[in-house]
């Protein structure tokens, strides 16, 4: 459909966005942006779901022959044991049950949006049919949206159609409804990730209505395959069932044979097979799998069955995602290099606070009024399109790609800020993030009194589009020793793990996209890590030891 169809049947604004008061009635109108859980079994259905297991079922058996026989105590004991259990497995998976909820309230989704003309952030479920979202690198996508503008965008959509390569998209392409999901050009569609490049559009489905919406609703009622603990206990259950049942009836035609009263032999028989029968055998697996439920909660570990503590003895190797799980995922630039020169820079996070110093000389400060080093600052702050905001709590929050965020803050670090740049500079035209290019480049008048092209990117491709390099004494030529020396510099700094990006500019006299990223003057190199957790390292020798990969 095409852009202006969907803008008018949806009545949205592709500038300003809706209102707070439109806003309002479509979420009364469509609900929140939550796919529909399961509804949740009620305490009572979840007692007596405990009672389904066949080793429960021949305990039940026992307590009512037992009350047959006249042995109230034995009867009464066996039923106890039955409800005690069944409540431990209740309550245990009550307590999971609560944990994941507030996990989830936690990983709740933001998305920057636009609301009354303003930018603001919001939480995803919160988006509804005809919101104006703003997209770019690193972002997931919140709903499914009409792209009304992109700019070299391009969405992972593996979860969704098994694509494994970044499909490029275009706001201009006209699908029709036999479009394949995967050939829809002009969607991005909910639980993907943008990879590269940015856009904006408007949502036109949300929850249910999104294309994994309906995935989900398909994948509704698929039972839950038995553990294996499971499946042992109800075999040896059918086991101990027939043992008790052959056992009886040879006790029984033993009697009978033998010239016993008929009614007595089988009071013998039947009190034989209650005797044999394992009443403690449930309670204690449930008692010893709460344990390791509750053990396991301890260390933020949440099992929302309780049979499935069991079968983690059996894992040998963790898959974990690395980003916000086993890092920060607050990416912090620790190293500089200009002009021959390698700084250090402390401080973690987005927070501006830290200082820029000579490396290995912690106790001086640098220069930050050198022209190089404030060249390579401001061209990161520049050639930018995140942002930094201080939140009531005195935290700072990025909006935007992480790589970004972190250049941002070792600008700010000395005292750099775009807003303050704009002042005596205005920023002329922009050549965004190719993969293909692997470079950015943005023009900004009103430094040295010329136009600049400011450029990064990958440090291999923007050395061989240089020729010259910024230093104290201005440009100076750029030789092929040179060259190699600032690689090996590249490549010391991706041994400490670090991600590389490389800074220039060339001049120009007008915006000119095809000499833009020529002849280049080199400035330096900006080397960042996303910091791992503090605890993260005890956690994976941990998992060594026990014989876990990661």
């Amino acid at each position: 459909m095409e852009r202006e169809a969907i803008v008018e049947m949806l009545e949205a604004d592709v500038s300003q966005g809706l209102t707070d008061q439109e806003v309002e009635a479509r979420q009364a109108k469509y609900g929140l942006n939550t796919l529909e859980e399961e509804a949740k079994e009620p305490w009572l259905l979840k007692f007596f779901n405990q009672f389904k297991d066949f080793m429960v079922l021949i305990l039940i058996i026992a307590s009512i022959v037992s009350a047959f026989l006249g042995d109230w105590i034995e009867a009464i004991v066996i039923i106890a044991i039955v409800i005690i259990n069944a409540i431990l497995g209740v309550h245990q998976e009550g307590q999971a049950e609560q944990a994941v909820a507030a996990l989830q309230k936690l990983s709740s989704v933001r998305t920057r949006v636009i609301r009354n003309g303003q930018q603001t952030v919001v939480n995803s479920e919160e988006l509804v049919p005809g919101d104006l979202v703003l997209l770019e690198a690193g972002d997931v996508v919140p709903a499914d949206i009409r792209l009304v503008e992109s700019v070299t965008l391009k969405a992972e959509e593996a979860s969704l159609t098994g694509e494994s390569v970044p499909v490029e998209k275009d706001y201009l392409f006209e699908a029709t409804p036999q479009t394949p999901l995967g050939d829809r050009a002009n969607m991005v569609f909910n639980g993907t990730s943008v990879t590269y490049g940015r856009g904006r559009g408007i949502v036109t489905g949300t929850g249910e209505y999104t294309e994994i919406g309906r995935i989900a609703d398909r994948l509704k009622g698929i039972k839950q395959e038995a553990t294996p603990l499971q499946l042992n206990l109800n075999q040896l259950s059918k086991w101990l069932g027939i043992v008790c049942l052959v056992v009886c009836a040879i006790v029984f035609v033993v009697g009978v044979l033998r010239g016993g009263e008929v009614l007595d032999i089988f009071m013998t028989a039947v009190s034989l097979a209650v005797a044999a029968i394992p009443e403690g055998l449930t309670v204690v697996v449930t008692i010893v799998l709460s344990l390791g439920m509750k053990r396991m909660a301890d260390r933020n570990a949440i099992v929302k069955k309780l049979l499935a503590v069991e079968t983690l003895g059996s894992v040998n190797v963790i898959c974990s995602d690395k980003t916000g799980t086993l890092t920060q995922n607050e990416m912090t630039v620790t190293r500089l290099y200009v002009a021959h020169k390698t700084y250090e820079v402390s401080g973690v996070g987005y927070s501006p606070l830290g200082d820029i110093t000579p490396a290995g000389d912690t106790n001086t400060a640098a220069d930050l009024s050198a022209p190089e080093l404030r060249r390579l600052l401001e061209i990161g702050a520049l050639c930018n399109d995140a942002t930094l905001q201080k939140g009531e709590a005195g935290d700072y929050e990025m909006i935007g790609d992480p790589t970004e965020g972190a250049m941002l803050t070792v600008a700010a670090k000395a005292g750099i800020t775009p807003s303050g740049l704009a002042e005596d500079r205005t920023q002329q035209g922009e050549m965004p993030f190719d993969s293909e290019r692997k470079m950015m480049t943005v023009f900004y008048d009103g430094m040295d009194r010329d136009l600049l092209a400011l450029t990064k990117g990958a440090p291999d491709v923007i050395l061989s589009r240089c020729v010259a390099e910024m230093t104290a004494d201005g440009e100076v030529p750029l030789t092929d020793d040179r060259r190699a020396e600032i690689l090996t510099q590249n490549t010391d700094f991706a041994r400490q793990a670090l991600r590389v990006l490389a800074f220039a500019y060339s001049h120009h006299e007008t915006v000119d996209t095809d000499a833009a990223e020529q002849n280049m003057v080199f400035v330096g190199l900006m080397g960042m890590i996303d910091p791992p957790r503090p605890e993260v390292r005890d956690s994976i020798t941990l998992c060594h030891r026990a014989g876990i990969r990661t």
